[in-house]
């Protein structure tokens, strides 16, 4: 009997193993990444995107941000051993070891920088090589836990993946995409600071300068606030560029009402929660914002 069930963990554990790799590249983090990615290529043209960008520019790209958020778990270990939020990812568990996960991350890091250089241009496969090096290298070993501004210098990594779009298929900057950054990077401090907030024990737990951490909560809920105004007035770039259109405007005021009530909630009516319902809001304002663009696009292209 216990020879059986020894077989029968045999057999299952390579499939366990492959689930925890796929969880140390964060595809939710990924997915969403890639619709930005995908955005960015769709307002680069005024047709259909061409095929072979748009299917190896999203491999590649994908790969690579996936090699990323490995990185970040090779990095991170030991803290998100002691975090409860992170606690349970396959590194800390020891469900994979260190040397496999950093030949796996070197491995579809190289993968993805290979099929970006050969089948869609050098700038994206070398724009995307330095995103991961800023969020791996950058902000996850030096930014995190150096300043209590990690996330607002080191959110520009995290902002270009419509830039990435963008030159896939044109090979070349525009400010337009410059514009799509932009808004990536205002949102990305509100977003994390409602996450540092709902997490500010285990931060200070392990000694990451997160702003609740270190400037308090109530400041940062001041901060979150001001920059959902800030975040705002970046979404109504696109329409006075002449970029998007009516469906964008109507759809972008709507979100940045919706994310500014919320953060006045947050400053002044807290609630229990509520700091963790601010950073859930933030990832379906980014998304539904991103969604209204293309919509917008191919309505009023």
């Amino acid at each position: 009997m216990e020879k059986q069930i020894t077989i029968a963990r045999n057999r299952t554990a390579p499939l366990f193993q492959w689930r925890s790799y796929y969880e140390m590249t964060k595809p939710k983090v990924v997915a969403l990444m890639l619709l930005t990615v995908l955005v960015g290529m769709c307002l680069a043209v005024p047709g259909a995107v061409p095929l072979q960008p748009l299917i190896a520019g999203m491999a590649g790209i994908g790969m690579m941000a996936g090699a990323a958020a490995a990185f970040n778990h090779l990095i991170d270990r030991r803290i998100d051993g002691l975090m409860a939020r992170t606690y349970n990812r396959p590194l800390p568990k020891g469900k994979i070891s260190i040397t496999k996960a950093l030949i796996f991350s070197f491995g579809i890091g190289i993968l993805g920088f290979v099929i970006l250089y050969a089948l869609v241009n050098p700038l994206t496969a070398w724009l995307t090589f330095a995103s991961l090096i800023g969020y791996a290298v950058v902000y996850t070993a030096y930014l995190k836990r150096a300043t209590p501004q990690n996330i607002v210098v080191g959110g520009l990594a995290g902002a270009m993946p419509p830039l990435l779009g963008w030159t896939s298929v044109t090979g070349e900057f525009h400010g337009n995409a410059l514009l799509l950054v932009i808004i990536i990077f205002a949102w990305t401090p509100p977003h994390f600071w409602a996450l540092a907030i709902h997490r500010k024990a285990e931060y200070a737990k392990v000694d990451i300068p997160m702003l609740p951490v270190t400037h308090g909560v109530e400041f940062t809920k001041t901060c979150i606030f001001l920059y959902t105004i800030l975040l705002a007035i970046a979404c109504l770039l696109p329409v006075l560029v002449g970029m998007c259109g009516p469906v964008y405007l109507v759809s972008s005021t709507l979100l940045s009402a919706g994310f500014i009530y919320k953060a006045w909630q947050l400053k002044f009516h807290e609630t229990p929660g509520l700091a963790m319902n601010v950073f859930r809001f933030s990832i379906y304002h980014l998304m539904l914002l991103f969604i209204a663009l293309l919509v917008d696009h191919y309505l009023w292209v």
